[in-house]
């Protein structure tokens, strides 16, 4: 299945080439990553092969294998595409784009992508041994951050499917007891399925019970009984963009002793961070908007992350919302507002959202009750 990231590629190359120019930069070197997707729409896994695209103030040259050219041409408006097959040296295709491109021989920057193979950055400083390096993000984090009205489009989407799968599962209710975690990522799958996601777009966290109070836990094969609190975080994919919500609910019976005390704690904080979302205060802000309600509440040693993360064609990118980044938020960011306490040993609660800055607020992409009764 081809996925088709939205997005006008030319007009971000010919921006992000004006931004090479006024940062006096010599060049631009991606691999395939979310930063090549941006710029071109074209969608591949980090592999060995030496698959790059050059980027310079006045020229473009993807170097790719050959098994690639008709995809490219397919996928992509890229005009100049130097391939080389198996059995060649790929360096002498990467030096072709480089001279091409007259980056070759540069003594100037020459930035990388942030998740570039070791083994590529070691080959660049071979054949640019007089460059110095920085990261992509210094001309295109500034780009990113900012959503388009497709990027919303998608993401809404992606948030829509993903409240619909969630209504599917929460009210399966009792049905859940007796079923381990794993079980239940493949019911989450199917109903996503059913609603026409694609897939996931991380790993789905299944936390039942203490494993609940593991805020990255990897869904196992513990099996939920009837009262335990359960931490469901998941979404799915919508044109290359994530869906990302969770929802803290107890299946069957009564919840443990002072579950309902701290779900009512941690959905204040939710609240007071979203309420503080808004243009012009910075992303540090929110964080403590909703930290503040959990500390006054004596949980603040157990409020073990962020209070939220950017989300784009990357499930974790910037703004990111943590306590000290004075990173000012602006219409069309997009982040997660996601507080939380986490029990070691008994149960953890977490609530999230997606959130869009607008104009005088924001606007949630998740409309699910964020109560912790599953039916």
């Amino acid at each position: 299945m081809t996925m088709a990231i939205p997005g006008d590629f030319t007009a971000r190359t010919e921006q992000v080439q004006a931004r090479l120019t006024d940062r006096n930069v010599a060049g631009l070197v991606l691999f395939p990553s979310p930063n090549l997707s941006y710029l071109t729409g074209f969608v591949e896994e980090p592999m060995e092969r030496h698959l790059l695209l050059v980027v310079t103030p006045a020229a473009i040259r993807m170097v790719a294998p050959t098994m690639y050219v008709e995809q490219l041409n397919a996928e992509t408006d890229l005009e100049h595409i130097i391939a080389w097959a198996d059995a060649d040296d790929p360096l002498d295709a990467v030096q072709a784009a480089l001279t091409e491109t007259e980056l070759a021989n540069t003594d100037g920057r020459v930035l990388l992508d942030e998740t570039m193979f070791a083994r590529f950055v070691v080959d660049l400083q071979g054949l640019l041994p007089d460059a110095s390096y920085g990261l992509a993000g210094e001309v295109l984090e500034d780009l990113r951050i900012i959503k388009d009205d497709a990027e919303l489009t998608a993401l809404r989407e992606a948030a829509s499917i993903t409240d619909a799968a969630w209504m599917d599962v929460r009210d399966r209710g009792d049905e859940l007891i007796g079923k381990t975690e794993q079980e239940v990522v493949y019911v989450l799958r199917d109903a996503i399925d059913a609603h026409g996601g694609d897939g996931f777009s991380f790993e789905p966290i299944v936390g039942s019970g203490p494993n609940g109070a593991k805020p990255h836990h990897r869904s196992g094969d513990r099996v939920i009984e009837a009262g335990d609190p359960v931490v469901f975080d998941f979404g799915t994919v919508v044109d290359g963009y994530p869906g990302d919500q969770t929802r803290t609910v107890v299946i069957g019976g009564e919840p443990p002793a002072d579950f309902e005390e701290v779900h009512a704690i941690v959905h204040e904080a939710f609240q007071a961070g979203i309420e503080a979302v808004e243009p012009g205060v910075t992303a540090g802000s929110v964080d403590v908007a909703a930290r503040s309600v959990i500390e006054d509440a004596g949980y603040g040693d157990v409020f073990l992350h962020r209070t939220g993360h950017g989300v784009g064609l990357e499930v974790h990118e910037p703004p990111y919302i943590v306590g000290g980044n004075d990173r000012i938020l602006e219409p069309g960011m997009v982040h997660s507002v996601e507080p939380g306490i986490y029990l070691e040993g008994r149960f953890g609660v977490r609530i999230e959202d997606l959130v869009v800055v607008t104009e005088d607020g924001c606007e949630q992409l998740n409309a699910t009750s964020r109560d912790w009764r599953s039916r």
